[in-house]
């Protein structure tokens, strides 16, 4: 029988130690795979509209966003209602639902499209379709309504959107010695977010114009 020695003993047991005690490796995280996660879909609408999201946002339940506990924000991914195969993308910019078994929430816009508002909670699929961009300008598009000499009008304007839309805004700009008065609304990520709007706007009657930044003011 082989006895091992106390000065052999400690080593091995140190050994032994620190290997039971490494950090485990990390599994991927199910919303990252190819089939993603799966769980249940709930949606938020009022008194939330108006409010800041997470990220800074003005919520805006007429967009199309989501809320994720983890999912990077800035975030898009797809979203498949299990229950009729519909599926839909949408950015992530805000954080929940932190009720246990639900692991989105989205936007009403969203969860009309997606047969969500009905039933309320559905079962779905969430897959991470686009990481964040560095560096991306949270403000890079809006959505110019009105563009006035007068700035009465502009004002008139601006407070008739405010009872149909979040985030009404006016700009005033000075081009060839004359000023106007712009009416903007939202600060978009990207042009498709600022299109959602637009397109919204349109149809209830409003002559629209997708603004950049590198547009002028």
């Amino acid at each position: 029988m082989l006895t091992l020695r106390p000065a052999i003993l400690t080593p091995l047991l140190i050994a032994l130690l620190l290997t039971s005690c490494a950090t485990p490796r990390l599994r991927p995280r199910a919303w990252e795979g190819v089939s993603g996660e799966e769980g249940l879909a709930s949606w938020y609408g009022h008194p939330y509209h108006g409010r800041r999201t997470s990220n800074g946002e003005v919520y805006n339940m007429y967009q199309l966003s989501a809320a994720h506990r983890e999912i990077p924000l800035g975030s898009w991914v797809e979203v498949i209602n299990l229950s009729n195969g519909r599926s839909l993308t949408v950015r992530i910019n805000d954080r929940g639902p932190f009720v246990n078994g639900r692991i989105i929430d989205l936007s009403y816009a969203a969860a009309s499209l997606l047969g969500v508002t009905g039933p309320g909670v559905v079962p779905v699929r969430v897959r991470l379709t686009q990481a964040p961009q560095s560096g991306l300008n949270p403000g890079r598009y809006s959505v110019q309504v009105g563009s006035f000499t007068a700035e009465v009008n502009a004002l008139a304007l601006k407070a008739a959107l405010e009872q149909k839309a979040s985030d009404v805004y006016l700009v005033k700009a000075q081009v060839g010695g004359e000023v106007y008065y712009r009416i903007r609304v939202g600060q978009f990520a990207s042009r498709a977010e600022a299109k959602t709007t637009a397109e919204r706007l349109a149809s209830l009657g409003y002559r629209v114009l997708i603004m950049g930044s590198e547009d002028r003011p």
